[in-house]
């Protein structure tokens, strides 16, 4: 089984730090093949950066020419993954979505702490889209930048496990899904904190798709996403 985990923004040590965490938890039989946009932000961590980020995983996917069976999208919050259905004959799993249905199967309520504070509303429309925000307690920020997790390890911890244990004890949250793919690698030290169950939602999205791939399981191509129709295009892709 092989399955395309696809980084939304452009930063390399950002794709293969993701990886690294879906490798963690793939089956021994299953590869993963990172890819990384082809254009866009270093960073997603706005609407205009999410549309951007949608439209590049779109067509860098559309360009690769070698065999999935699974696609990962690896943003939090992030627009993109409709059109990755529509496109695509192979299951397709959101991060965002992966880890909140996780959570729903080990605690009656749940909470997400992620990054800016402007990618809360994000996150928050992307769960009531998906049908996962009745049982949300609340999104928390904790302030650093999507580049800071890396520059900065250790302060990513501890801001992180901070949030984190108050949405715990104040928010009645039962679990804990890290709100950004970046994240990944953090869940021990929020479980030591807080005592609940974390979820990753790179890890929860790689089994996820591999249960669907192994049960022969796709995207419904009937309404919904349906593939696109045919038509012309103007100056698409854009002329460089």
């Amino acid at each position: 089984m092989r399955i395309l985990l696809a980084n939304v923004n452009t930063t390399e040590s950002m794709t293969r730090a993701i990886a690294r965490q879906a490798r963690r938890v793939a089956l021994p039989d299953t590869r993963i093949v990172p890819i990384t946009p082809m254009f866009g932000a270093e960073s997603v961590e706005g609407n205009y950066e999410s549309y951007v980020a949608a439209v590049a995983v779109m067509e860098t996917i559309r360009a690769y020419d070698g065999p999935y069976d699974a696609i990962v999208q690896a943003g939090y919050g992030e627009h993109g993954r409709e059109g990755l259905q529509e496109l695509f004959d192979v299951p397709v799993v959101d991060i965002t979505e992966a880890a909140a249905a996780t959570a729903m199967f080990v605690a009656h309520k749940y909470s997400v702490v992620t990054t800016l504070d402007r990618a809360v509303p994000m996150i928050e429309d992307r769960l009531k889209l998906a049908g996962l925000a009745d049982r949300l307690a609340s999104v928390h920020a904790s302030g650093l930048a999507v580049l800071e997790l890396e520059h900065d390890p250790q302060a990513a911890i501890d801001i992180i496990v901070e949030k984190a244990a108050y949405a715990v004890e104040h928010d009645r949250a039962e679990a804990i899904c890290l709100g950004c793919g970046g994240m990944a690698g953090l869940t021990q030290a929020v479980i030591e904190r807080t005592g609940v169950p974390v979820i990753d939602g790179v890890s929860a999205a790689v089994k996820l798709a591999e249960g669907l791939v192994s049960q022969g399981l796709s995207t419904s191509k009937t309404r919904t996403y349906a593939p696109p129709r045919p038509k012309t295009f103007k100056n698409w892709p854009p002329a460089r």
